[in-house]
């Protein structure tokens, strides 16, 4: 009988993450360990945008460097995880019969999103890992659905991911300094953001533009929010939150690493 896995969400900061010590890098080196290996893995990035809701379902994808100006050592790097066409197609079915377009992908390989966490979580590569598009153009509510209609893959041994940033301002970010404190601005949304998860309010995360102080600043645009959304649909009902991993890059970056869990109820 397989494990049943919490869904998992990660911020993946910059694709020098993979390659640079930092207390997040540090975090990731350990997490796969603890978590236990998956029969797969499920990834929703914020680097992964489509107008259909698209599936990478070959055997072989390839690992995308999709960035520029990075170290050269970030370019050499290949993450050389299978596909699982299988599985990409059943969980095509699965969308589909709740009425979503469906696209799968034998082309597209692993964006930084994917393959920068899963380096450090399981260096092996020995997981087949299956990408899964978000669409901002949709909203909140949208992913919030996407995520729990991948649930059922958890009980069979799927751990399912959603990739991005507990905030996400690129402007401060390389205007910033590294060490440099935390501005309230940033950790008062940050704490928002922990508090609700925790809690397991999925109504206040849905409408966090309404609720959360500094929302629209931490996240000016929409892609690094809603895989969390995602990950935490894929929970399951009255999900809640656990923190597993808390610090800053350059004062304004988050972080934070959440795990999550059905509540029984």
């Amino acid at each position: 009988m397989k494990r049943t896995f919490p869904t998992l969400f990660i911020s993946h900061g910059a694709p020098t993450l993979a390659i640079d010590s930092s207390p997040a890098h540090e975090f990731l080196r350990t997490c796969g360990e603890t978590l236990g290996k998956p029969s797969a893995i499920v990834v929703l990035s914020a680097h992964f945008e489509a107008r259909r809701a698209t599936l990478t379902s070959g055997e072989r994808p390839e690992t995308i460097h999709d960035f520029g100006g990075f170290p050269e050592a970030l370019y050499r790097i290949r993450y050389p995880a299978p596909g699982e066409p299988a599985l990409a197609g059943e969980i095509a079915r699965r969308l589909e019969s709740d009425g979503i377009d469906v696209h799968a992908d034998d082309r597209r390989g692993f964006d930084h999103g994917a393959w920068v966490p899963l380096l450090l979580m399981y260096p092996a590569a020995d997981v087949p890992v299956v990408q899964l598009s978000i669409d901002t153009s949709l909203g909140t509510g949208y992913h919030y659905r996407l995520g729990a209609l991948l649930a059922p893959l958890r009980e069979r041994g799927v751990l399912i991911i959603g990739s991005g940033g507990a905030t996400h301002d690129l402007r401060s970010y390389f205007t910033g300094a590294a060490g440099a404190p935390s501005p309230s601005w940033v950790s008062d949304f940050n704490e928002w953001l922990a508090g609700r998860l925790e809690a397991g309010d999925a109504d206040a995360l849905l409408e966090y533009r309404q609720l959360a102080p500094h929302a629209r600043r931490n996240h000016p645009t929409e892609e690094h929010y809603v895989p969390l959304l995602c990950a935490l649909g894929a929970a399951g009902a009255h999900a809640s939150g656990t923190r597993l991993h808390h610090s800053y890059e350059h004062g304004v970056l988050s972080m934070d690493a959440f795990r999550f869990d059905a509540t029984p109820r």
